[in-house]
């Protein structure tokens, strides 16, 4: 069994523990020998000046360059940890959130939104920054002070006065900025998703003259997210100058504090100068935080967001292995109701299809024929009741093994970026033979040939080289591909032309003959002519069922009777209403 999105990312951060350790040790020896520079002017000073002694000197500056050559090493490797840990999350959550955002748009039953995978990425670059190393360094802020109390308490008193100062402009920088960078974040991820439904759309918006109000809407959003974000800018920016003003004065003070106390005879100029070098590493982490601070809010509120999410997200479990099916279908008092909807789509749906079986589904539009072809193949599951195949409901099979022996043609079609037979072969290991078999059941193949590049054609949502009938037909190919047991067809015909059509036919007689069970929604009685079993689903209830030519007949009785009557109702009408004419010029 494995958990669900908050825990793998609980689990994932625990993975980094490890290495985010090694980067503290790390970070333990580079902080020690940050003091080199500052204890080599305190003996230069001190010791070299004041005995002439040039032997001194020499070891003295080899030693210094030997320590921060080391310092310098250890720098490194740990800014390459920290990138290995932003990997190594991203490696382990990745895979994991693009299986999410694939189940919230079929849980929901409209796209989910890539922000998870945003939110990642800004958690990554966190971990793998600089911005990190602040917050690795603040531990040893109280030994420097310390080491400055030790120099002289003026000293350590004047540094933790400035360090003081430094970290209440931080927590002011957190609470006046807090708020808006929040906001702005989802007024600009709002606008963002605005313009992109909207851009699905454009040939409507364009022949319709919609662009200017749709762009005026976004403008809103998009003209709020600015403001925020500017305000927010402003006083991260001025805080921060005023911190390092602040930096760079205490720099310059502590020199005349300790020029003071050398006049005093309290200290020695060496230790002057060590104490200014010292205090500029005391105070580089809290200004290293408040300059990193705006990472820090983005990468916490990407952990909000994808633990939150983890909280939608069903309990991910590893199923059996089962047998290939056969493609004996059932469906046992199956209930949808969409996301938002009360009423149910499909209400009590009792259905036993055997294998090979082809069964055409007829109705009106909004009648629930698209959703139970979604249901058919897994891609939404049931409020209530049970979808079947050879016995096992659908949750029970493993999504990777029962992809390839289902196939199925939605009604809008969707290819995906890659060349024909990349897209035929549902993007796994493309086999020749397979992709031009597929090809040819769905009377296709020649038209492939005639594209620039055969099968070899580059294909995306952007490109205009297929029209619809051919995306349609290359779609078709895609849903026979391999020895599915299983097919469903929705209004496959919809873009087809008479060829089209033709080929159609001869593919669902073909599956005919192999004994694959197939499901077709259709307007269109000529793709009806193959099939066994006929359904009439109206309101979310099937209101007919059984051979096609039986229900056929039963349609076609069902309409005479009603233009029968619809002569007399007529007549009854025109009575009435001359009755009631009378009635008032009685009255």
């Amino acid at each position: 069994m494995r958990s669900g999105t908050a825990d793998d990312i609980a689990q994932a951060l625990r993975s980094c523990w490890s290495p985010l350790l090694w980067v503290l040790g790390f970070s333990l020896f580079v902080n020690a020998l940050m003091l080199v520079p500052a204890f080599y002017m305190l003996q230069v000073y001190d010791r070299v000046i004041t005995t002439g002694s040039r032997e001194t000197l020499l070891v003295l500056t080899l030693v210094a360059l030997f320590l921060m050559a080391v310092m310098g090493l250890l720098d490194v490797i740990r800014s390459r940890l920290l990138v290995r840990v932003g990997n190594g999350l991203d490696a382990r959550l990745g895979a994991r959130l693009h299986r999410t955002l694939f189940a919230l748009h079929l849980r929901r039953g409209r796209p989910a939104s890539v922000q998870p995978l945003e939110d990642l990425r800004s958690l990554r670059q966190f971990l793998s920054g600089h911005g990190l190393f602040a917050f690795f360094d603040a531990p040893w802020v109280p030994l420097y002070l310390a080491l400055l109390f030790l120099f002289d308490p003026w000293l350590g008193a004047f540094a933790s006065l400035a360090g003081l100062a430094l970290l209440a402009l931080t927590l002011i920088n957190e609470k006046s900025t807090r708020w808006l960078l929040t906001e702005a974040s989802d007024e600009h991820r709002q606008a963002r998703a605005r313009i992109e439904a909207n851009l699905r759309n454009a040939e409507v918006a364009q022949t319709l003259g919609m662009i200017p109000a749709l762009e005026r809407r976004w403008l809103t959003r998009h003209q709020a997210s600015l403001v925020k974000q500017s305000r927010a800018s402003d006083r991260t920016n001025a805080l921060t100058q005023f911190a390092r003003t602040l930096r760079l004065a205490s720099q310059s003070l502590i020199l005349g504090l300790g020029a003071l106390l050398v006049l005093e005879g309290r200290i020695t100029p060496g230790v002057m100068i060590a104490a200014s070098i010292i205090l500029a590493r005391t105070l580089a982490p809290i200004d290293g935080m408040i300059g990193g601070w705006r990472g820090f809010v983005s990468a916490r509120d990407a952990y909000r967001r994808l633990t939150a999410l983890g909280q939608e997200m069903p309990v991910e479990r590893q199923r059996l292995s089962l047998p290939a099916p056969c493609g004996e279908v059932s469906l046992e008092s199956v209930t949808m109701v969409p996301p938002g909807i009360e009423k149910p789509v499909l209400q009590d749906i009792d259905l036993r299809v055997a294998p090979g079986e082809h069964v055409g589904i007829i109705g009106p539009s909004g009648a629930g024929k698209s959703t139970l072809a979604r249901l058919l193949v897994g891609a939404q599951l049931p409020r209530q009741g049970t979808v079947r195949l050879d016995g096992a409901s659908l949750d029970q099979w493993n999504d990777d093994e029962l992809g390839p022996c289902l196939g199925y043609l939605p009604q809008d079609i969707e290819l995906f970026e890659g060349t024909v037979s990349e897209n035929i072969a549902r993007f796994g290991d493309v086999d020749d033979k397979r992709v031009v078999e597929a090809a040819h059941k769905a009377g296709v193949h020649e038209m492939i040939l005639r594209l620039p590049e055969g099968y070899g054609t580059w294909i995306d949502s952007a490109s205009g080289i297929l029209s619809r009938g051919q995306r349609q037909r290359v779609a078709l190919a895609r849903a026979l591909y391999g020895e599915p047991a299983l097919v469903v067809l929705d209004e496959p015909n919809a873009n087809l032309d008479d060829a089209g059509e033709r080929a159609l036919g001869a593919a669902m007689r073909q599956l005919k003959e192999a004994g694959t069970t197939l499901f077709v929604i259709s307007h269109r009685r000529s793709v009806l002519d193959g099939i066994d079993t006929l359904l009439l689903i109206d309101e979310g209830c099937i209101r007919l069922r059984g051979p096609r030519d039986e229900v056929l007949s039963r349609l076609g009785a069902g309409k005479r009777r009603t233009a029968a009557s619809a002569p007399s109702a007529r007549q009854g009408a025109v009575q009435r209403a001359v009755q009631a004419r009378q009635r008032g010029g009685q009255t």
